[in-house]
């Protein structure tokens, strides 16, 4: 089904709602409609992974995308994701399926990786104590390229094993957005940030792990 006809088919059963910075979708009328929530940084955002993911499901499924560029899962930062009303948004939209992709920003500050578990730990259970009891999918971001801000060997050592904690502890399903885009610095055009190309990878990486789920 190509783009137009999937955003017709969208029209006839949900509303956009923008506030601000923020859009966020209401289910109208089709009891059917699945609701994929996407929350996280820029890599969310300001990246086109959430439409290439959205082209590849069948019309029944909305993603909304709650990325806050600068935010991190740490609550030790200057932007936690919690403190952010997209959070609460991202809540209120009562999804049937959640994909957190954070820990970028978290590889820019000082924090113990125990520290970072417990801080992400609290946004997976918030969601996880929905009335929808979501499926909630948290991915590893990719590599950094351009270390002048952001730490990728903090990025490896303390932030991707901290993320992994967190999936053991909360049973969620963990998806390695990191390993697909190692040596391939070209698909990030500012060191940090994929470009479509590497946008595709990761929504193709999720996409494969969300399959036994829809």
């Amino acid at each position: 089904m190509n783009t137009i006809t999937k955003l017709l088919a969208i029209t006839v059963v949900a509303l956009i709602i923008v506030t601000g910075t923020e859009a966020y979708i209401i289910q109208t009328s089709n009891t059917q409609i699945v609701r994929i929530a996407c929350v996280g940084d820029s890599l969310t955002r300001g990246t086109e992974y959430t439409l290439f993911l959205w082209e590849q499901l069948s019309p029944k499924y909305i993603i909304s995308d709650f990325g806050v560029g600068g935010t991190t899962a740490s609550r030790a930062s200057e932007k936690p994701y919690m403190n952010q009303s997209a959070f609460q948004l991202a809540l209120d939209f009562q999804p049937n399926i959640v994909i957190i992709m954070l820990g970028t920003n978290d590889a820019g500050i000082e924090q113990t990786s125990e520290a970072f578990t417990s801080d992400y730990v609290k946004i997976i259970t918030a969601f996880q104590n929905l009335n929808t009891k979501p499926d909630v999918f948290i991915v590893q971001p990719p590599p950094i390229y351009d270390t002048t801000a952001l730490s990728n060997n903090a990025l490896v050592g303390k932030i991707i094993p901290g993320i992994q904690a967190a999936a053991q502890q909360t049973g969620t399903t963990l998806i390695d957005a990191n390993t697909p885009l190692l040596n391939h610095a070209e698909y990030f055009y500012d060191g940090i940030h994929p470009d479509a190309d590497g946008a595709r990878i990761i929504a193709d990486t999720i996409y494969a792990k969300l399959q036994p789920t829809l």
